[in-house]
């Protein structure tokens, strides 16, 4: 049977993984990966034994020839010389034939939707699937794509905890990679059968909750609360105040940005009193405007941290970057009080809608700035702007009181 193989970092990793951590060599084929020197380990079973092992090699070419040699004699403690391998073994006769390994799919399948050029969340999502499952194959001892059953589908759909809505979207995508490996002929049939089915409430809309003016007042007031605070990533150390915080939250509700956008904004971004949100397909790029003193404060935050102003120390990973502000913003949230909903930082992107929307811009127009269908900010947002049901009330109320009006009979 083929062997699993795969990196484990240690606790002195130069990449900065968790220790214990494992990656494949599709993960360290993204342009953001950075390289160690973790060993590479094999995994799967030899002649009825179950075994991971140390290939003692730490290059994926190096590490190929000492697993095919394990596989060549069926056995763990076959030659890790990698010559020692005379004839094809039955498995790589069976990939030849057109089997696939897991890993080979999960890294293709990556692959072309990185391709499209979607939004780098949404991509995310698709390698924490791929995480998801290829756990769930190594604890079943699973190498080929065909091993895979109903059974085991069932199995791991049960094990995602995830709210309606999360777990619903989840599905579509352990559809979309079996649907991926079925078109390419992988597989005879997607092991996802018809009747695995979403839970309910998974279509209900979500409901989205901007901060009120009241809310963000009490958001920035506790900015110019919070003072000094030193950080220690290990090799830098400095210190961060409210006002770096306020600058984030300036970006954040002025551009609708997601949190990740506005930790690795770069100030080529910025033109004038413009900032650009998205390039759009056909040309025509889509900016935001915001007023002086929120450039002003850019430009001045740019000068002291440079092109990327929101990156504290040399890591320009987008997971430290986001988490990073996440915790400072935390604090903040932590300084201003109770909250109706939950504080989180999306909910600046909410209020950036919230407030073009109270004072009458098209939905349109919303939905262009924010990169979502018209359909969508209606639902999302429409509810959260008392201000258009007044606006809709008054054009009612002039509509009909020209209407002729019923005799009253005495």
């Amino acid at each position: 049977m083929a062997l699993n193989i795969y990196r484990r970092h240690g606790s002195h990793c130069l990449g900065g993984r968790a220790l214990h951590a494992m990656s494949y060599e599709a993960d360290e084929l993204r342009r953001s990966w950075k390289t160690c020197r973790c060993p590479i380990y094999a995994s799967g079973t030899l002649n009825g034994q179950f075994k991971r092992k140390n290939t003692e090699r730490t290059t994926w070419d190096e590490a190929k020839p000492v697993v095919r040699g394990w596989e060549g004699v069926g056995s763990w403690d076959g030659p890790s010389n990698p010559m020692a391998q005379e004839r094809p073994t039955p498995e790589a006769a069976s990939l030849d034939s057109g089997r696939v390994t897991i890993a080979d799919a999960m890294a293709a399948f990556l692959a072309v939707r990185e391709g499209t050029k979607i939004a780098p969340s949404t991509l995310r999502k698709y390698r924490t699937f791929c995480k998801h499952l290829r756990s769930y194959a190594n604890d079943k001892g699973y190498i080929m794509l065909d091993q895979f059953t109903s059974a085991d589908i069932d199995v791991f759909y049960a094990t995602w905890k995830l709210g309606p809505r999360a777990k619903g979207k989840a599905l579509g995508t352990l559809r979309a990679f079996f649907r991926f490996a079925a078109v390419r002929e992988w597989l005879t049939k997607s092991p996802v059968t018809a009747d695995l089915k979403p839970p309910l409430g998974a279509n209900r809309v979500a409901n989205k909750f901007p901060f009120t003016d009241e809310e963000l007042d009490r958001i920035y007031t506790a900015c110019d609360r919070l003072g000094s605070i030193e950080w220690n990533n290990g090799t830098t150390t400095g210190v961060w105040t409210g006002e770096d915080a306020k600058d984030f939250i300036h970006l954040l509700v002025h551009t609708g940005y997601r949190i990740s956008d506005a930790g690795l904004f770069h100030m080529d971004r910025l033109r004038g009193n413009e900032i650009l949100l998205r390039a759009q397909k056909n040309g025509g790029d889509m900016f935001t405007w915001i007023p002086d003193w929120v450039r002003d404060r850019l430009i001045a935050r740019a000068k002291t941290h440079g092109q990327r102003p929101f990156i504290t120390g040399d890591s320009e990973r987008l997971e430290t970057v986001t988490d990073l502000w996440r915790r400072r913003l935390n604090k903040v949230f932590e300084l201003a009080g109770k909250f109706e909903e939950s504080p989180t930082p999306h909910r600046f992107r909410h209020t950036f809608a919230r407030m073009l929307l109270q004072r009458g811009v098209p939905v349109s127009d919303v939905a262009d700035l924010l990169g979502d269908d018209e359909d969508t900010v209606r639902e999302h947002y429409a509810r959260w702007v008392p201000e258009r049901q007044a606006r809709l009330t008054s054009i009612l109320r002039d509509a009909f009181n020209d209407i002729p009006r019923p005799k009253l009979l005495a």
